[in-house]
């Protein structure tokens, strides 16, 4: 074969491969959140499944920031992205290795621990999340719902009835005030 048989030959090839490559890093980016870093709903539900799956202990929590809209509306969009970002980090902190945080939407985020007694504990998440954040010189006052469910108190071990409980406790929350955790 002369050169220009296996270049002609080569370089479909090297475009497919190019592409594929494009496709694979475009779905790995869309499983991360651009703000936070955090997994999205999709990323992040399969890797949850897999570890309620696999872990008898595991814990599900859901946090919802409590009144994030004030923040937005009175110190603008950059505040709240800051906010979001620092409730990320913070959530990730928590989980440690023993498990793995997302961004579900807007002002809303999820985590599953495998070991709960391995993290600092609900009351020591909840402080966290309820620490001041500052943007811009400003200290800006958060405070966020935390709702839970242990795997091992659900009758069939699926990660939707998991979230559908901690979601529940969350709200039973909301209902009792802010900065409470059930």
């Amino acid at each position: 074969m002369d050169t220009q048989t296996i270049a002609a030959a080569g370089l479909p090839a090297l475009g497919w491969a190019l592409h594929g490559g494009l496709l694979w890093r475009r779905l790995a980016t869309a499983r991360r959140d651009p703000l936070t870093g955090l997994h999205t709903r999709a990323g992040w539900t399969t890797r949850a499944e897999h570890l309620m799956a696999k872990h008898p202990n595991a814990l599900v929590v859901l946090v919802d920031l409590d009144d994030f809209k004030a923040i937005n509306d009175t110190h603008g969009h950059a505040a709240g992205d800051t906010v979001l970002t620092e409730t990320a980090a913070r959530l990730t902190a928590w989980c440690g290795r023993q498990g793995i945080a997302a961004r579900l939407g807007g002002d809303e985020f999820a985590a599953i621990v495998t070991d709960p007694a391995r993290t600092a504990g609900l009351a020591e998440l909840r402080a966290a999340l309820d620490e001041p954040v500052t943007h811009r010189g400003h200290v800006l006052s958060v405070s966020a719902s935390v709702g839970h469910y242990h795997r091992d108190q659900l009758p069939v071990p699926v990660l939707t009835d998991a979230l559908s409980a901690a979601d529940a406790s969350m709200y039973a929350v909301k209902g009792h005030g802010r900065r409470n955790t059930r």
